[in-house]
């Protein structure tokens, strides 16, 4: 299995992606025309050149980690398990006596997810006026895409990633909702129910939990398919001992005209249609337990008033780069476009 996760140091990162995702491994291993390790790349590396709007048509020497940890195959197993277990690894490569890659131990978590405790929250309530007529009868989360509602594929993809205590925020069409995924049950899992009678908008709803949680908390849009990895995400909220963290998209946008750079009354420099490239919110966070003391109660509060209450009071929030697959349904070209890359995506 490791073999398919080797690389070049010339390989552009958009390939070592590709090939991370498929081994579902999380790492590349850079090696040379002999085989010998020069270093790695991780799920984090390629997330921080993301961060820093690096062309993922770059070679990954750029960004891969230079002096890996890894151990002598003449070493024993459990010598590699300690060595993981201190430094939090999830992998370590095997190397000969001349550095030559010989194999890899892979923590027994990536080949089976942990179950996890932390509660999701699945906001499920608003009432999706931009796909009119199509929610007049149903409510947005209940739409399929595929063949399937959007709201469940959410579900299911957290299941997968080993979560297992679920609360669907409902206010519009709530008894469809509601009927339709029940207890949890039929996935095996528990869901819990936050009714808003009015709406609360995007964060108001957290002051329905009926206790606080112990560990942080993800919430998330129910109008969103993504194939983002949500035990990754948590175990990056974890790593950067934030109050906060929140998803983002990396999206480009071409402005069609010569933007013009001045000095006073002096031209410095013409650029003819550039691309800007920013991020977006991704609607997709992680709160540790305390940020609930900064949601008012039964009052309309959005997402954007709590993280700007978290940053007045003192506290720190991670930003985490969704270089995986992710769509917002909210509007009908999205919607569509949805439909047809589904098969492909999460078939």
């Amino acid at each position: 299995m490791w073999k398919q996760v080797c690389i070049r140091p010339d390989t552009p990162i958009v390939k070592a992606i590709e090939i991370i995702d498929q081994a579902a491994l999380q790492i590349a291993l850079v090696i040379n025309e002999k085989g010998q390790l020069l270093g790695t790349v991780t799920d984090g590396d390629i997330r921080r050149a993301i961060l820093r709007h690096l062309s993922l048509d770059e070679p990954v020497n750029k960004i891969m980690n230079m002096n890996p940890h890894f151990v002598y195959r003449e070493q024993s197993r459990e010598k590699a398990v300690m060595l993981m277990k201190n430094s939090k690894l999830r992998q370590i490569p095997v190397v000969d006596e001349v550095g030559r890659l010989v194999g890899m131990e892979i923590a027994d978590e990536l080949l089976s997810p942990p179950s996890r405790d932390n509660w999701v929250i699945l906001m499920a309530g608003g009432l999706g006026k931009r796909l009119n007529p199509l929610t007049e009868s149903c409510p947005k989360p209940l739409l399929k895409v595929g063949d399937k509602p959007v709201l469940e594929t959410i579900l299911e993809s957290f299941i997968d990633q080993g979560f297992k205590h679920f609360y669907i925020s409902v206010n519009y069409r709530a008894a469809m909702i509601v009927e339709h995924f029940g207890d949890g049950s039929r996935w095996g899992v528990e869901i819990k129910y936050l009714h808003e009678k009015t709406g609360l908008g995007t964060a108001g709803a957290l002051c329905l939990l009926p206790t606080r949680p112990e560990k942080p908390l993800l919430l998330m849009n129910g109008d969103i398919l993504t194939k983002i990895n949500s035990g990754q995400l948590l175990d990056f909220h974890k790593k950067n001992s934030t109050e906060a963290t929140i998803c983002v998209k990396e999206q480009q946008s071409q402005i069609p005209y010569g933007v013009v750079t001045i000095d006073k009354n002096r031209l410095k420099k013409i650029e003819e249609k550039p691309i800007r490239r920013f991020f977006i919110n991704a609607g997709i966070y992680v709160f540790n337990p305390g940020v609930l003391d900064y949601v008012p109660v039964d009052s309309y509060f959005d997402i954007p008033d709590l993280l700007e209450n978290i940053l007045n009071n003192g506290k720190e929030i991670a930003v985490f780069p969704i270089r995986e697959y992710w769509i917002d349904i909210g509007r009908f070209d999205d919607y569509e476009r949805a439909n047809h890359e589904f098969p492909e995506v999460f078939g």
